[in-house]
């Protein structure tokens, strides 16, 4: 039993003192990436330019 126990201890240090995964500041830093890509695809999007050839395609594709 007291192996047992040791042995998650040592699974659960390794995974909160491992390399692995992410930090919070990295987290944060692709969050606010993924925010400015997603808001930059939102404006080009909803630009009349590009509203306008999505409406050509519709056009042509039902027509």
């Amino acid at each position: 039993m007291h192996t047992d126990i040791r042995r998650v201890a040592m699974r659960w240090r390794s995974r909160l003192h491992g390399e692995e995964g992410m930090s919070t500041a990295e987290y944060a830093v692709g969050t606010i990436a993924a925010v400015a890509f997603a808001g930059l695809l939102l404006k080009v999007l909803t630009s009349d330019q590009v509203r306008q050839a999505l409406m050509d395609v519709i056009d042509r594709a039902l027509s």
